[in-house]
């Protein structure tokens, strides 16, 4: 049987339900319309998310003029696809190392600006005759900026390099990580229909459980397993193996009790923190791409024009608390973290937008049958007025902040100035509690989820399992079995977190620091007590469980404390490598090779000064000292390259140096390519014949010095003197009446006639 015939078959005992014919149609309706949006988009310099929003609008039943889809549960399945794919492309630019780094300034501006828009939506859905569910799914949609609008704009307008813009870009991320909590937390809102404080507290708390033990799980074993199939992995199968990570941990939180975006949000932080996030992200590129400009295309045919007209006022009222509530939200929260007032000024009027997430949360709200069909086009209106506003608005920071600090009362600017100075500086005994309260904090919810994690497998599967197998000794064996897994994550959890010498100089700077080291003890241990008595109640009564607990313990740390602790102490360290690989692999830090060098790994790339020449006449070893020790291009592996070997785009260098010297060469090496110029289109270059009158700029100059290359930009092919045809060289001098055959910018080349 041929596969043709297969399918016929298959399609006709399925019957209508299939509807592979219109599946496919819809998908080449949309995406050839899609695609002569977006070039016009492009070609009036405005985002392309916008022209897909503008084909889905035309592509709807709304828009008498075109043909509509035939089947609206087609484009819904690729919308969930779309979700997912954005999600976990979202991920792959989050990862858990740039949360650190984000610092506690951004999530301090993002707690604010999500905290104020929330209620902000709220009391303005209240005011509009919105339920108390749609008010707050409409304030959860108003709260989150536009990553892509904001990226963008940024590009254009080149202020990449600024403060302000990297601060932007740690708000947005935090941002991003609220906006999946946010989704869990209304999800569960609609469910009950109501804010029951304990169900939305279990939740949060569930939620941050699963986060924890995916990211302990993901990040211990997916960066081992993918160093290890290194050799194996070409683009090709590492797009398999992404795309299926992202589905398949997409499909293990629904059964977690979450979403399918949620799965994939995680699966993406996990992998943007190994060395293969680069080749992932090149990879899935065309898949985000796909899949996201239909996702987009499904948020168009939402827009009704006769609802837009409806609700023209509270559009423009929603836009108006969108562009003032995040000036003044996101204002505040930079000047509350101590930053300057330029800096804040500057942050608030890039935020104010709406964008992806908005419509994530809104479709969120329609498949839960809570979100009144009219708000989807309402948010989208919103939506695009706020982002073709978003230029204009960045460009107004700078005088709003002239005429503020020219205004501002000299005693207030006075107290913000040194209020700001006073934030930002902080001295070397706060750094060191706080870098030891940090390391606590994390070490107590990993290890106490991990914890968690176990108890409820030994009570859900090998209790069950244990007792069947051994009915009067199963329930010992399963204690025995579980406690045995336990043991080293118990020890772990009750040793200290911090080293003896930052507890000593704790201690020194400030005879009061000993008392917040005692309690921490204290609360760590009764932590890990408690947990062992927990996991003893699941098998055995109260008095029993507190009474083996409390020997248990106390034999756990002194017979077993030496071995265990050193066994975990080599996983701990295994567990911070492979989260922070993706820097270490960059920088080499972990792979020394004598004294203070390093061998450390960097991506050539196509703004780097030094591709296409020979390494002997790279500079590399005389500007920087450092020594090339490899060069991987493809699957072929250059071992100690001589200086013959050109660098190419893509190739990894292996580079061996000092770390100041890595630092100093990695800029240079992985330069950003700059893809916000303008590049002429290919049929502006042509193959031209000019006649020299007796006023061109050539006339009595020669070829060689005539500047026709790169004043001109041009190539001569061939001259014309006298009838006959001739291949001029360097000394040939241009007389009047000769006519050039030139490839070139016409428009360019017009000024030598």
């Amino acid at each position: 049987m041929t596969l043709s015939t297969i399918l016929l078959t298959a399609t006709a005992a399925s019957g209508p339900e299939l509807q592979i014919e219109s599946l496919i149609s819809d998908l080449a309706f949309l995406l050839i319309l899609a695609a002569v949006t977006t070039i016009f988009f492009k070609w009036i310099k405005q985002p392309v998310v916008l022209g897909y929003i503008v084909a889905g609008f035309l592509a709807s039943p709304n828009f008498t003029y075109l043909p509509s889809i035939t089947t609206e549960e087609n484009i819904e399945f690729w919308a969930q696809m779309g979700i997912v794919v954005l999600l976990f492309s979202l991920g792959l630019e989050f990862s858990f190392k740039k949360l650190l780094n984000a610092g506690g300034s951004a999530v301090v501006t993002a707690l604010i600006i999500v905290i104020g828009m929330m209620c902000c939506g709220f009391a303005i859905g209240r005011f509009l005759g919105f339920t108390n569910i749609n008010s707050l799914f409409l304030g959860g949609m108003l709260s989150m900026s536009s990553t892509t609008i904001i990226i963008k704009a940024f590009n254009d307008l080149h202020l990449t390099h600024k403060k302000f813009a990297s601060l932007v870009f740690a708000v947005l991320i935090v941002e991003d990580l609220f906006a999946v909590v946010m989704m869990v937390i209304l999800s569960s809102i609609a469910v009950n229909n109501s804010v029951a404080g304990g169900e939305m507290l279990l939740n949060v708390s569930k939620l941050v459980f699963f986060l924890i033990i995916w990211f302990a799980v993901g990040v211990f074993i997916l960066p081992s397993f993918l160093n290890r199939t290194r050799r194996f992995l070409n683009s090709e199968t590492l797009l398999i193996l992404s795309m299926g990570l992202c589905l398949g941990m997409a499909v293990f939180s629904v059964y977690c009790g979450f979403s399918l975006a949620l799965g994939a949000f995680v699966m993406g932080s996990i992998l943007a923190g190994t060395s293969f996030a680069e080749r992932i992200e090149h990879v899935t590129a065309p898949v985000k791409d796909l899949f996201g400009a239909i996702f987009f295309i499904s948020v168009g045919m939402m827009v009704n024009p006769e609802v837009i007209v409806q609700y023209t006022g509270p559009i423009l009222i929603l836009s108006a608390v969108v562009i003032v509530g995040m000036i003044v939200f996101g204002t505040a929260g930079m000047l509350a973290t101590g930053q300057s007032l330029k800096v804040a000024v500057e942050s608030g009027f890039s935020l104010t937008q709406i964008g992806e997430f908005a419509f994530i949360i809104a479709t969120l709200g329609m498949q839960l049958g809570v979100l009144d069909s009219s708000i989807y086009p309402i948010v989208v209106a919103v939506s695009v007025l706020t982002t073709f506003t978003t230029p204009y608005f960045i460009r107004m920071a700078d005088p709003v902040y002239e005429f503020i600090a020219s205004h501002l009362p000299r005693r207030l600017h006075f107290l913000l100035d040194r209020y700001t100075g006073s934030a930002c500086s902080e001295s070397e005994t706060g750094r060191l509690w706080k870098t030891v309260l940090t390391r606590y904090l994390w070490r107590i919810m990993l290890y106490s989820a991990v914890l968690i994690a176990v108890i409820i497998i030994s009570q859900r599967w090998l209790f069950p399992l244990m007792t069947h197998l051994m009915p009067h000794w199963g329930r010992f064996v399963c204690c025995l079995i579980t406690f045995a897994v336990m043991s080293p994550f118990l020890l772990a959890l009750s040793y200290p977190a911090s080293k003896r010498t930052e507890r000593q100089r704790l201690i020194e700077a400030n005879a009061h620091f000993d008392l917040p080291l005692i309690l921490m003890t204290f609360f760590r241990l009764m932590i890990a007590l408690g947990l062992v008595v927990i996991m003893l109640k699941c098998f055995y009564s109260w008095s029993v469980a507190a009474t083996m607990g409390m020997a248990i313990f106390l034999m756990l740390i002194f017979v077993f404390s030496k071995r265990v602790r050193k066994r975990m102490r080599s996983i701990e360290e295994k567990f911070l490598n492979n989260l922070n690989e993706r820097e270490l692999r960059r920088s080499g830090r972990n792979n020394n090779v004598i004294g203070d060098l390093h061998l450390a790994f960097m991506t050539v790339s196509y703004a780097c000064p030094a591709v296409g020449r020979r390494l002997a006449d790279s500079g590399i070893r005389s500007r920087y000292g450092v020594s090339i020790a490899s060069i991987q291009r493809g699957a072929k592996l250059l071992p100690v390259p001589d200086g013959e070997t050109r660098i190419f785009p893509g190739d990894v260098l292996g580079v061996i140096g000092t770390d100041d010297e890595i630092q100093r060469l990695i800029p240079v090496i992985e330069a950003p390519v700059d893809d916000t110029e303008q590049t002429l289109a290919r049929d502006t270059i042509k193959l031209v014949s000019i006649q020299l009158s007796g006023n061109s700029p050539l006339l009595g100059k020669k070829v060689g010095n005539s500047g026709l290359s790169t004043k001109y930009q041009s190539l001569l092919v061939s001259m014309m003197r006298d009838e006959k045809y001739f291949t001029p060289d360097a000394s040939t001098q241009f007389m009047t009446h000769d006519i050039l055959w030139l490839v070139g910018n016409p428009e360019q080349l017009s000024s030598l006639k």
